[in-house]
């Protein structure tokens, strides 16, 4: 399958491990996902997603493109598939971290766009090539990179099919930071630490808030459950506690307070 995912603490590593191909993914990899997912959803408290070797993901394998038994959209599929594992990285309630470096073209974009925050190496290099082979990209797809590099940097990207280095990718908004090669991985470990160390609750309703928002929902309801959840729960007592006694904080992680 070439897709594991490994466990170390509060936080999963999803990998995409085909180095052979960059770590293009086939359909069975793509249908993987949401069940990965949801094997260690609730023992984890953040989610990274990266790539063996020196390349995070250079998309779709292309040879599975046309290999679909309705002539009429061989794609149908695949599509499918891939459309519902960017939808589990999405909706997964915990903070998600695409951890990037060397290519991530295609398929790679849609997986890292589908995480909460982006963090690259200085080797990073990112294209969305639809238009080099004739494919129309899906609405979710599009819609999550209007969310974040607006919509002329998306038509620039789709239109096109060039590539941008990770400084321009910082520039434009595509990723949240830029590392040496030597350095991304300890500070993606060290970023995913802190976020483990941070109100779930508040981490959960910030993801759904953030969701109702740019779908043009009334967010008013979701955060009013989240106010009702802090409070219940013990984290918001917990927090003013820490604060006042100056200490860091020991919020519950489904019941169980962190050590």
């Amino acid at each position: 399958m070439s897709l594991t995912i490994g466990v170390e603490g509060p936080v999963a590593t999803l990998t995409v491990d085909r180095a052979a191909k960059r770590n293009a993914m086939t359909r069975a990899m793509w249908a993987a996902v949401p069940g990965l997912l949801a094997e260690v959803v609730d023992d984890v408290r953040v989610l990274l997603v990266t790539g063996a070797g020196p390349s995070f993901c250079a998309g779709a394998d292309i040879g599975e493109l046309l290999g679909g038994d309705d002539p009429a959209d061989p794609m149908a599929g695949l599509r499918a598939d891939n459309l519902a594992a960017q939808a589990a990285i999405r909706t997964f309630p915990h903070p998600t971290v695409a951890v990037v470096r060397g290519h991530c073209i295609g398929g790679g974009v849609e997986l890292a766009a589908s995480c909460d925050l982006r963090f690259a190496d200085d080797t990073a290099v990112f294209g969305v090539t639809p238009a080099r082979i004739g494919v129309v990209y899906p609405p979710a797809p599009t819609k999550a990179l209007v969310d974040l590099v607006g919509p002329a940097t998306t038509k620039w990207l789709l239109f096109s099919g060039e590539l941008l280095d990770a400084a321009t990718a910082l520039r434009v908004g595509l990723v949240d930071e830029v590392h040496t090669a030597d350095r991304l991985e300890a500070r993606a470990q060290e970023f995913a630490a802190v976020l483990a160390s941070r109100s779930a609750l508040t981490q959960r309703a910030t993801k759904e808030v953030v969701a109702a928002l740019t779908a043009g929902l009334d967010a008013e309801p979701v955060a009013a459950r989240g106010f009702r959840e802090t409070i219940a729960s013990g984290e918001l007592a917990e927090g003013v506690a820490a604060f006042a006694e100056r200490r860091p904080p020991r919020f519950p992680w489904d019941g169980i307070p962190q050590s």
